[in-house]
């Protein structure tokens, strides 16, 4: 038995802006009950825009008995039509919350996977026996995949990441720092679409539909975008761990109580059940992708729509990934448990996926206040009236778009101090943004990839981000004088570095007008009352 880590010192009070960001944040509300202040604020304010005579001209519609664009006047949600509709579409507005059924579906296999080990142990096996040399962007590397895994990239991967940098002869709370930049830093940078992806582009359809009726989300729309930001992140975490801040933290010198039984546990050598549970896991896998290539390359081709046009042929396809992605999860998951015997029978599997909903309990319940804010917000029709009028002064000042998708990559990473949830924050966002900007021009996907980059800058120097405590716990388990303000410090040039060469991606990406993913472009034409069908 080790011995246990020495007690912490209390933390003194922090000054300057990060005392002031903790203050402010902690005053904030739980984000469930931020949605229900911001419907009462909406209804009063719908209420207020109703008496006004609040209006604009629908961009796509055209008033049959007038010939001309639609007006599209401000609805009071007192107005009885709208408090009938709260109380009896109250199940229906919670059920049709688009984000809900695609996190649902992807966390039904992804808890599987997690569950049963898998996550855990293809971590470890990446990192393992890696090069000194090679080792901080191998971390990296790995940090950001891991956001496919969620929560286990947290809790598995940055303690094993300090233990393998002791073992190299490194400071381990450089190699904390470099896996937190990476799982954190770079949430969205990854080679896959995955569950993040089905979340934000769940939300982006539900604000396309608020103005511009049915819209369907494609979950690999940013595909490339955030592979590239991956290839882009990688040295730029490299560069700060490696140049900035290993220098800074000086030699390691152990404190005894560095290296817990948890710790080595994490380090172990993978078994021989764990490397057959991989290469069953990985046959899983290319099961699932040969799968899916039969059915969009196969007999019937059921997979793709070969009477639509070209450019929407394969609508079938990317909206199939879903299913995709919680098919791969689950028989992974499934195959690695079998081969390990964490999985014995069909019982152990559907308590594994029983499991995984019980830890969405939270999101459920934030997911009903959110879904009744964005319906209510179309309700009033204060949404597009905003991005109409917004989508004119915009259009007015002539700002080119890279400075426009600038802008939100900024607004995104100030907001996100405050509120670390991303799936609150864009709920929050996208009504006005997304459609804003399709009235210039810049399609859905290039606005989420923007709010993407500034999402993830700023997670790894607020103290309200949720894993910011557990952090610092992993730090003092090797320095226990490690305080907030250092972990705060530490992570500062990483936010810093991502948050400017994100920014960068962003600029650069719109100016050569680079596709976004599979059928995803910068630019869509603006829409009209002309184009309306």
């Amino acid at each position: 038995m080790t011995a246990s880590p020495a007690p912490n010192a209390a933390l003194p009070p922090q000054k300057g802006i990060l005392g002031w960001i903790e203050r402010v944040g902690n005053r904030l509300p739980d984000p469930v009950v931020l949605f229900l202040w911001l419907v009462a604020g909406l209804v009063v304010l719908s209420a207020i825009a109703a008496a006004a005579g609040w209006s604009a001209l629908h961009p796509t519609e055209i008033d049959p008995e007038t010939g001309r664009q639609k007006v599209i006047a401000a609805t009071s949600l007192l107005s009885p039509e709208n408090i009938a509709r709260l109380w009896v579409d109250m199940p229906v507005t919670f059920t049709h919350f688009h984000p809900l059924g695609y996190v649902l579906v992807v966390m039904l296999g992804a808890g599987v996977a997690e569950r049963s080990g898998l996550f855990g142990t293809a971590m470890r096996a990446s990192v393992r026996g890696a090069s000194p040399a090679l080792l901080t962007p191998l971390v990296a590397l790995v940090a950001m995949m891991g956001n496919l895994a969620a929560d286990a990239a947290y809790v598995v991967l940055i303690p094993l990441a300090a233990v393998i940098y002791h073992a190299a002869g490194r400071h381990p709370v450089a190699g904390i720092a470099a896996a937190f930049a990476g799982v954190s830093g770079g949430f969205s940078a990854n080679l896959l679409p995955g569950q993040l992806d089905a979340l934000l582009f769940g939300i982006t359809e539900a604000a396309v539909e608020t103005v511009f009726g049915d819209w369907q989300a494609n979950i690999a729309g940013n595909w490339y975008f955030i592979a590239t930001m991956l290839f882009i992140f990688l040295p730029v975490i490299w560069y700060v761990t490696d140049r900035i801040i290993e220098p800074r933290l000086g030699q390691y010198v152990p404190a005894g109580a560095a290296a817990t039984g948890e710790a080595g546990e994490r380090d172990r050598p993978l078994t021989d059940a764990e490397r057959k549970g991989l290469r069953h896991a990985g046959l899983a896998m290319l099961f699932v992708v040969g799968l899916w290539l039969l059915f969009t390359f196969g007999p019937g081709t059921p997979l793709i729509d070969e009477t639509a046009p070209p450019e929407a042929q394969l609508s079938p396809f990317y909206r199939s990934l879903v299913a995709g992605f919680f098919l791969l999860f689950l028989l992974a998951g499934w195959a690695y448990g079998r081969a390990t015997g964490v999985v014995g029978n069909h019982r152990d599997l559907v308590k594994m996926m029983s499991e995984s909903m019980g830890d969405m309990a939270y999101y459920l319940v934030l997911a009903f206040a959110a879904a009744h804010f964005v319906a209510m917000f179309a309700w009033s029709n204060l949404g597009l009236i905003l991005a109409v009028h917004g989508a004119d002064g915009l259009r007015a000042m002539d700002l080119p778009a890279p400075l426009l998708l600038g802008a939100i990559v900024l607004l995104t990473a100030v907001l996100n101090l405050f509120v670390g949830s991303a799936s609150a924050k864009w709920a929050l966002l996208a009504p006005v943004m997304v459609p804003m900007l399709m009235l210039l021009g810049i399609s859905a996907e290039m606005t989420t990839a923007a709010y993407r980059v500034g999402d993830g800058a700023t997670n790894i120097i607020t103290p309200l981000m949720v894993y910011f405590p557990l952090i610092l716990i992993f730090c003092q388990r090797w320095q226990p004088n490690f305080g907030l303000g250092s972990l705060a410090a530490t992570m500062l040039p990483y936010s810093i570095g991502l948050l400017i060469s994100g920014l960068a991606i962003v600029v650069l990406w719109v100016g050569l007008d680079l596709p976004l993913g599979p059928g995803a472009s910068v630019h869509i034409p603006v829409p009209s009352a002309a184009s309306a069908p």
